[in-house]
């Protein structure tokens, strides 16, 4: 599970792209009680909870691509961090771009098209929280090809996948380098047979306390209900959801045997 303890290759950072500020702001902020605080030109900002950073939030033209979370890298550097990807046969999405004092960002593709960011810390380390309720928590890629994004991750980030068993098949786990099961912060899932994935991307996880009202509330917020509410033994209870504008994360409320969160 995640913390804020952002070794290289561990999601530092996320954030919510959306064409209307406004609308999402609204959503996130009935939906989690998080709370906006507007940053440079009015086109970004970052969600607060309790005055503590869970996530971002900015405004993309409809030609920049649909609305979308991305989960973010840590990386020390991103430029380096871009050439490995090119190299790796991924492409560059945005090029490395400071984001005022606070770091540097860039969005790579992986080589079956998903999305994904660079931070590179500047004044701002990553997320305030995470690994706890109202903040990022887990992250998982779709994929069509498991082996394929676990050699290209390893390649660019330095990510190291192991197997973890459960009836009827194999997860497939994925941490930093040499952090061993404590540094485990996501998953790789194939596409084929998945109910409700069908293109490749990464997905954020919230943790929260009552999985079934979040899903509900999304309902009554404009949202749609992609997977409801199921138990994953092991793991916990989770929910994949999408807000109003379309922009596709989850839900979990871990198991408490499996993590501190509880």
């Amino acid at each position: 599970m995640l913390t804020t303890r952002y070794v290289t290759g561990a999601p530092n950072w996320t954030d919510v792209a959306a064409p209307d500020l406004g609308p999402a702001v609204s959503f996130y902020g009935a939906l989690f009680g998080w709370e906006f605080r507007p940053a440079g030109a009015g086109d970004l900002g970052f969600f607060e909870r309790d005055g503590a950073t869970v996530a971002g939030c900015r405004r993309a033209a409809p030609e920049q691509g649909p609305p979308s979370w991305t989960v973010y890298f840590r990386s020390p550097d991103a430029r380096e961090t871009v050439r490995a990807a090119e190299q790796a046969r991924g492409r560059v999405l945005v090029g490395p771009t400071p984001v005022l004092q606070e770091g540097v960002t860039a969005v790579l593709a992986d080589r079956a098209g998903a999305a994904y960011g660079i931070w590179q810390p500047g004044r701002r380390g990553g997320l305030d929280r995470a690994g706890e309720t109202g903040a990022l928590c887990w992250a998982e890629l779709y994929t069509p090809d498991v082996a394929a994004a676990a050699a290209h991750y390893h390649a660019v980030l330095g990510l190291e996948t192991s197997a973890l068993s459960f009836p009827g098949g194999t997860y497939t786990c994925v941490g930093p380098a040499g952090e061993g099961e404590a540094g485990v912060f996501g998953g790789l899932v194939p596409l084929a047979g998945d109910p409700v994935e069908s293109e490749p991307h990464w997905l954020p996880y919230i943790a929260v306390d009552d999985v079934d009202a979040v899903a509900a509330r999304v309902r009554e917020l404009g949202g749609e209900v992609r997977l409801p509410a199921t138990d994953v033994p092991g793991a916990g209870r989770l929910a994949r959801l999408a807000d109003p504008h379309g922009a596709r994360f989850a839900v979990l409320r871990p198991d408490p045997h499996t993590d501190g969160t509880d």
